[in-house]
């Protein structure tokens, strides 16, 4: 890694990623003054880019568990909402839903999450907290993924506002715009809802998976 030495820190500057403050007299062919000088590490990003190069493979386990848990926790509601109603724990129509087929509902669909796809990803996480435990401390330090705090409440409050507008463009398209929503039923919104991220993941998902390979690809290139 190259240093880069300013005598005075730029105010663009992150002082975050400063690592240590050295004083050094300068020669002739420089200046021939005693000056401060910042040894200025890479930004914070850069401590992702060395953990996938060293530790691509782990993180290629990560990732697939965390895709097939995700699929495995939309297998497992879909299930239920099946079973649910098979069952007479909920009825199909929401018109005759009551308070309490929703606080059953909604505890019954936590604990089936829980049971098969909760405990193993808590296993997964535990796992993985281990492996991070083994590795030498200098590593650690030298990743410093802990940056600035990402502003996930806007982002969720974005996210929802746009299932609410795609939702609302297949109850058109479906032609259930002018239909009473009491008679809509449970399993309309539970598949539109699914519909609407399966076509997002198509769209966006793709293109960022082959953007990700690519970039993986490229780092673990340039570490070799």
């Amino acid at each position: 890694m190259g240093i880069k030495c300013y005598s005075n820190p730029r105010p663009s500057l992150n002082r975050k990623s400063m690592q240590k403050i050295i004083y050094v007299k300068q020669t002739a062919s420089n200046c021939l003054f005693k000056k401060e000088f910042y040894v200025v590490g890479e930004e914070n990003g850069s401590g992702w880019k060395k953990f996938l190069r060293k530790h691509w493979n782990i993180v290629v386990i990560f990732v697939a568990a965390g895709v097939l848990g995700f699929a495995g926790a939309i297998y497992v509601y879909l299930w239920f909402v099946g079973d649910a109603q098979a069952t007479g724990l909920v009825p199909s129509t929401l018109g005759l839903w009551t308070m309490g087929h929703l606080v059953w509902f909604i505890l019954h669909a936590v604990f089936w999450e829980l049971l098969f796809i909760g405990i193993p990803a808590i296993i997964g996480a535990v796992a993985g907290w281990q492996w991070w435990k083994r590795l030498p401390d200098e590593d650690k330090k030298e990743y410093h993924f802990f940056g600035k705090r990402s502003r996930t409440a806007r982002g969720g409050g974005g996210v929802s506002a746009f299932f609410f507008v795609a939702f609302a463009i297949k109850v058109y398209v479906d032609g259930n715009w002018n239909v009473a929503i009491a008679t809509w039923t449970l399993n309309y919104i539970v598949y539109s809802m699914f519909t609407i991220l399966a076509w997002v993941l198509v769209i966006f998902g793709i293109p960022a998976t082959i953007a990700l390979i690519w970039w993986l690809h490229r780092e673990i290139k340039q570490k070799t």
